[in-house]
């Protein structure tokens, strides 16, 4: 079983409110995230995303809201499919925007070749290039909204 610890922070030049909204909804992260290429809504609850990044293969991951809390700014899932586990976003006020806080600590095992040390690197370049395209996407998208001008 292969066990993987990820920490992103993004620094967006929006307030605090804009982001965290545009990161509860998940059914529009395929519009600004180019690695989430599809969601499908399950239940009230949870989804299914397909996410595939610059290595060869899709993941599919189940995401199953766990906290959902606008006054703190906090989301948070369980995750099951091809990544088991859990992810969360923090959003905290900044003098020029907000950061968003992404934790995600899940196992996968199975995924082939995922515990070796090449296929660990992998998949951690992997995550990091996803992550980077994310915030990029999401500052665009803002942005096009007129989101980020309250700053």
């Amino acid at each position: 079983m292969a066990f993987f610890s990820f920490r992103s922070q993004w620094q967006l030049p929006v307030e605090p409110q804009a982001a965290y909204d545009a990161l509860a909804d998940i059914d529009r992260y395929p519009q600004w995230w180019p690695q989430v290429r599809s969601t499908r809504r399950l239940d009230e609850h949870s989804g299914e995303l397909v996410i595939r990044s610059a290595l060869p293969f899709s993941l599919r991951v189940v995401a199953t809201r766990a906290v959902q809390d606008p006054q703190a700014l906090t989301l948070a899932a369980t995750l099951s499919g091809d990544l088991t586990g859990h992810s969360s976003w923090q959003v905290n006020a900044t003098p020029s925007g907000c950061t968003a806080v992404f934790i995600e600590e899940v196992t996968a095992d199975r995924l082939f070749g995922a515990s070796s040390f090449l296929g660990r690197r992998a998949l951690e370049w992997n995550h990091a290039a996803m992550m980077r395209s994310g915030e990029r996407g999401l500052r665009r998208h803002l942005s096009a909204a007129g989101l980020d001008s309250n700053i």
